[in-house]
């Protein structure tokens, strides 16, 4: 082998040596390096979930505030509801109320009445007519 190529030889595989020994110091500097940033982005991750907490929870905060608003206004509506009957609940106001809260179901359902026969309201009528 002549000089020239021998040089050429022994460079490349000075070249390869000293990759190799920075790789050997960079791969551990890169993997701290590496986990720093996962660290980070975890740790951002949580604190984004911990906001995303507090705003529902405030948010759940508010609803319960507006609902008893709500109700102390339906509960001042129901007052004066009675006080209108005279200070007392009579039967047929009590009626009135079940029948307007059934009118705002969804759901319409029947429900029958059982009387002294045992037989619904609507049956004994039918009943009686024979």
């Amino acid at each position: 082998m002549d000089k020239k190529s021998l040089g050429i030889t022994l460079g490349s595989i000075a070249i390869v040596l000293v990759c190799v020994v920075g790789l050997f110091i960079a791969v551990p500097y890169y993997n701290v390096w590496q986990q720093e940033m996962s660290g980070r982005a975890e740790f951002a991750k949580a604190e984004q979930n911990r906001k995303i907490k507090i705003e529902e929870a405030k948010a759940n905060l508010e609803a319960e505030k507006l609902n008893a608003q709500a109700e102390i206004e339906r509960a001042k509506g129901a007052a004066e509801a009675i006080r209108i009957e005279n200070g007392s609940l009579t039967p047929a106001y009590i009626q009135y109320l079940w029948v307007r809260q059934q009118a705002n179901l969804n759901d319409k359902t029947v429900i029958y009445v059982p009387t002294e026969t045992n037989l619904p309201i609507l049956e004994a009528n039918r009943v009686k007519d024979k």
